[in-house]
């Protein structure tokens, strides 16, 4: 019922920039907030940034503050990360979640949330 698609990651070099983008279908999105997170392989699954229905957005990552940024479209039903300047320790899988039961929250990543099926970013030196 609830779907998430990422995409948009690809490979990039040492300072380049890409544009991920999270569709929603299912519901519609004005009701939701968007987070993303990453994963790199074997690592534990982290929590990047949060925008929530009005537009506020959280960082999580201090890493990213002032090279990632977050921004909707509800008209397409699509969240965007924008992200500038990357560096390899950003490479990794990226999802977009929505809370599962209360959507207007950010998600705190559980299992319990929907999840899109992540997309590769793969950043190189």
């Amino acid at each position: 019922q609830l779907q998430l698609v990422e995409s948009g990651g690809g490979l990039v070099q040492l300072g380049g920039s890409l544009t991920l983008s999270c569709v929603a279908s299912g519901f519609t999105l004005d009701d939701n907030a968007i987070g993303w997170f990453r994963q790199a392989p074997g690592k534990e699954r982290e929590r990047v940034n949060c925008i929530s229905r009005d537009g506020a957005r959280i960082t999580y990552l201090n890493s990213v503050e002032g090279r990632f940024t977050l921004s909707r479209d509800n008209a397409k039903n699509t969240v965007y990360l924008q992200m500038n300047n990357l560096k390899p320790e950003d490479t990794g899988v990226y999802y977009c979640a929505t809370d599962r039961r209360i959507g207007r929250l950010c998600p705190k990543g559980t299992k319990d949330d929907y999840w899109g099926q992540g997309t590769q970013v793969t950043v190189s030196s």
